[in-house]
């Protein structure tokens, strides 16, 4: 087996700041494209024998472990806001990142510093660097995953929040025994890793489902809906549907958030989200179903923590208001389902004219996410906010061109130059939205966000 020229000596390098450990990330991505991936029985091995080797530092969480094609990362920031309400000191591991890699681990509600994000990883590195040399090398995100747990070990939390990366069934972090598994939603989605039908995608995700312990699901379409119940079965394990179990409601939504009303069992609580976009209820209402699943807080306690977290939670990147004359909102919408979600939480603000800057990760359906983005658009700039992941613009131009002669496009390749480019002539009553994935988000953020 070979790796790309440096990456054995990155990981033999002890980590003294965030330099080198940018460096030992980056060879380790590089490294994805040449690295040999395990038969699916074996998936876990890479990451099980280096959490092995400090000590399987996750045995020792409470965990909750959220799987989805959309809104899992909201949802463990939205679960994070609770229980931080409460009182309790919670790890939230989420990916990918909108700007920095270090943003996908938080501590007690705030992003780990340097410091914290170099140490947790010098604990794993010399680890990684001896594992390299076997017939299954652990990657970037079994490193990644192992820096979670062991950071989250040292830092003694109370619960540990987990989100899945990629599927479920195979996924570095499904060496979690959570206290509660959640699955949000079902789409297509990375067809190319999971499947092509909704079934498939389904029976990779509900992999994360585990004997006897509590499983919550937002609205799957049926045919999803099917293999994770039977699954669940299997497992003996109870399931909690959003819309039969528990269920919410949007009283109000406008530019200040929205008003909800959701119903969990005993729960019956009137909260307020200051978030754009109602389809972010329903994972406000899963959060509080993990929550209560988890047996986590006392019912209370629960009730009391989610009005008060909710009202004061922050999601970056989700339909996220980042300036408002002209309006300025990032979204790292991405699938046919969060599109539409986006189009609708857009129709909420006044405006007299709407421009798109996108960026789209490669082996994403173009035909199916680009006409939902351009059909109410008066202009677009393709970007490419991720070199390595994000699609040619080149490409999206030439599709939208064929299709929409008439709408006004062009390619600008850096991201943040996009943003302040398409914003310098803008009238206070226009919108701006970067979307098409989370990079492009990040791009956005970094220009505007405080």
């Amino acid at each position: 087996m070979s790796f790309p020229a440096g990456i054995a000596e990155a990981a033999a390098r002890p980590l003294r700041d965030g330099d080198d450990l940018a460096r030992l990330i980056d060879a380790l991505v590089a490294a994805e494209v040449g690295r040999p991936c395990p038969p699916a029985e074996l998936a876990l091995q890479p990451v099980s024998r280096l959490l092995a080797r400090i000590g399987n530092p996750q045995r020792a969480l409470r965990s909750i472990h959220v799987a989805g094609s959309k809104g899992k990362g909201s949802t463990v920031l939205l679960c994070e806001a609770i229980l931080g309400a409460a009182g309790l000191r919670v790890g939230s591991y989420t990916s990918p990142h909108l700007q920095r890699y270090s943003e996908r681990y938080r501590v007690g509600g705030r992003e780990i510093d340097e410091a914290g994000f170099v140490a947790a990883a010098e604990r794993v590195r010399p680890h990684l660097a001896e594992l390299l040399h076997d017939a299954y090398p652990p990657g970037f995100f079994d490193f990644a995953t192992a820096i979670a747990f062991a950071l989250f070990a040292s830092e003694r939390v109370d619960v540990a929040l987990i989100e899945v990366g990629l599927g479920g069934r195979r996924d570095p972090t499904n060496i979690v025994s959570p206290l509660v598994s959640c699955i949000t939603s079902i789409e297509l989605e990375h067809t190319d890793r999971l499947g092509t039908t909704l079934a498939a995608i389904a029976g990779e995700k509900a992999g994360i489902i585990k004997p006897w312990t509590p499983v919550v699901i937002g609205e799957l379409p049926r045919e999803a809906f099917a293999v994770v119940e039977a699954q669940a079965t299997r497992c003996a394990a109870a399931l909690h549907r959003l819309g039969t179990e528990f269920a919410t409601e949007v009283m109000r939504a406008d530019t200040n958030g929205l008003a909800l009303r959701v119903d969990c069992g005993p729960l019956a609580l009137d909260l307020a989200l200051p978030v754009l976009g109602p389809h972010l209820a329903g994972n406000a209402a899963m959060a509080i179903a993990c929550i209560r699943h988890a047996d986590l807080l006392p019912l209370p306690q629960l009730a009391e923590a989610a009005r008060h977290g909710l009202a004061q939670v922050a999601l970056p990147g989700r339909t996220e208001i980042l300036r408002r004359a002209p309006w300025v909102v990032a979204d790292g919408a991405h699938t046919e389902t969060s599109a539409r979600a986006l189009m609708r939480a857009l129709d909420t603000l006044s405006c007299r004219e709407r421009h798109l800057v996108v960026s789209i990760s490669s082996g994403k359906d173009l035909a199916t996410l680009l006409p939902i983005l351009a059909s109410k658009a008066d202009s677009l700039v393709a970007t490419r906010a991720d070199r390595q992941r994000s699609l040619d613009p080149i490409v999206i131009v030439g599709w939208l061109r064929q299709r929409y002669p008439d709408l006004p496009v062009r390619i600008i390749e850096d991201p943040q130059q996009a943003v302040r480019e398409t914003l310098l002539d803008l009238p206070p009553d226009a919108l701006l939205c970067v979307t098409g994935s989370v990079y492009a988000a990040g791009a956005a953020r970094a220009v505007l966000a405080a």
